[in-house]
């Protein structure tokens, strides 16, 4: 995890949720690092359009898995997305609303910060 990591807007990256607890190393940020596989970097607003459109690509992030103290992603929850979903919902018409800064500027290695402001929370 970075030290003083950045958001898209080149300030401090702050946090995201702590109330559903975000981040891949669930510490409320959009942090990322080596492990980071699927750069979970994008702050976004869920809607009930995103999240049946991701629980269709095969992520389910309705379905309560206490097992995982994963308690499931309601409409208005702010949660730390995969880069790479973000886009492919955006290209799809569904892109939830973004927080800006609370997104890590690791995004803009994929997506363009014009398409991140149209859709800005």
């Amino acid at each position: 995890m970075e030290i003083n990591a950045k958001n898209v807007l080149d300030g401090p990256l702050e946090a995201c949720s702590y109330s559903p607890l975000t981040g891949f190393f669930r510490d409320g940020c959009c942090h990322t690092g080596m492990d980071d596989v699927g750069s979970h970097v994008v702050c976004a607003v869920m809607t009930e359009e995103f999240l049946h459109f991701s629980l269709k690509r095969g992520n389910d992030l309705i379905t309560p898995r206490p097992e995982y103290r994963f308690k499931g992603l309601q409409p208005g929850d702010r949660w730390c997305l995969c880069v790479t979903r973000w886009q492919e919902a955006y290209l799809s018409g569904v892109a939830p609303p973004v927080v800006l800064q609370s997104t890590h500027v690791r995004a803009l290695s994929v997506v363009t910060l014009e398409a991140l402001k149209e859709h800005a929370y």
